[in-house]
């Protein structure tokens, strides 16, 4: 649900976040011979109540920035802020404090759970380590979690092997809401599952979020879901985020080439508006991010980049064997993520940023 006005302060916000993997050779003396860009200068902010949908591809670096903001990672730069403070160089004790209202739903329901441990024991696990598990109430706090998250209290005995896909990430939901946080980062809680199941676990999703006065930062690849549960939607491409904004919007007048052609992909119901609509194809494959391509990393995949090359009188050089013509600009110029024609609640990152129909 939409934050009011009362509740519209930033409960989250990344400023400038990177995150570089090192790639070494050698067995005895490593060297370093390159780097994987995996997150780079990524900026966002998350309101209390609202829930923030963070799309791309496979790839592109969205559990990795996920991680960098729970600090599951160490960034290599940038600041982190909840409620105002600062706490990208925070020390372990105030880490811990922090998590707990800081939580995730993570995307496998099978290797995300200890086969080891009953289902109690997992969603006891926080309480005992922050030292609240006797003053919540114990076995009765836990029965009570499960039976909130459409379990049995008695499924606390059994082991995670004997249950479905859907029950194991309602168990996995139920760790994350065991200290009752602030914020969840749900890094594609739904992949793994079923449709039917999926549409489950958002509905759920959605119902703790009413009750418990949650934040959501929702990380998923599916456009549906996130269109139904998120209030803004952030796109992200080979590290990077292109464009950010309202749901509505951003499916109804997206700017960036790439959400243009992640929105094209969608199938529409009616058979007769599918037919009629135009696609947009995204040729080639995602550069590597051990070398992400010069100025704008979408600039050797970008429809828009050849036509404006092709039907303006612009500066233009040759890209790859194809030898098709793009814009000098964009591959030169690295484009800034601002606002480009419809408000400063819509920026884009594209140097030629048009609003196209793709439904």
């Amino acid at each position: 649900m939409p934050a009011s006005d009362a509740d519209s302060a930033e409960l989250l916000s990344v400023r400038h976040l990177v995150k570089h993997f090192p790639v070494t050779q050698g067995i005895v003396f490593k060297r370093q011979v390159g780097t994987v860009s995996a997150v780079e200068d990524v900026s966002l902010s998350i309101r209390k109540g609202e829930t923030l949908g963070l799309v791309g591809e496979s790839g592109c670096g969205k559990s990795t920035a996920a991680r960098c903001i729970l600090r599951l990672l160490e960034p290599t730069s940038g600041s982190l802020l909840f409620e105002g403070e600062d706490f990208t160089r925070a020390g372990r004790g105030r880490m811990q404090e922090l998590r707990r209202e800081m939580q995730i739903i993570f995307q496998d329901p099978f290797s995300s759970l200890n086969p080891r441990m009953t289902v109690r024991s997992i969603v006891s696990e926080p309480l005992i380590i922050h030292g609240i598990y006797e003053r919540e109430g114990g076995i009765s706090y836990v029965g009570d979690l499960l039976e909130r998250v459409g379990l049995n209290p008695e499924h606390g005995n059994r082991y995670p092997h004997e249950f479905s896909g859907g029950q194991r990430q309602r168990i996995g939901v139920a760790r994350a809401l065991a200290l009752r946080p602030k914020l969840i980062i749900c890094d594609e809680p739904v992949s793994a599952l079923d449709v039917s199941v999926q549409a489950q676990i958002v509905n759920l999703l959605e119902d703790l979020q009413d009750e418990f006065a949650l934040t959501y930062l929702f990380i998923a690849h599916d456009l549906s879901i996130v269109r139904h549960i998120s209030d803004r939607v952030a796109v992200m491409y080979l590290g990077k985020i292109v464009e950010v904004g309202d749901r509505t919007d951003l499916y109804e007048r997206p700017l960036h080439p790439y959400t243009q052609g992640l929105l094209s992909a969608i199938p529409v119901p009616d058979p007769n508006k599918e037919r009629g609509r135009e696609r947009v194809i995204l040729r080639g494959d995602v550069p590597s991010p051990l070398n992400p391509p010069s100025g704008c990393r979408f600039h050797p995949r970008c429809f828009r980049a050849e036509e404006v090359a092709r039907t303006q009188a612009v500066d233009t050089v040759g890209v790859g064997r194809s030898g098709r013509l793009v814009p000098r600009i964009c591959t030169e110029e690295e484009p800034a993520l601002v606002e480009r024609g419809l408000g400063p609640l819509h920026p884009a990152a594209c140097h030629f940023a048009v609003v196209k129909d793709v439904v």
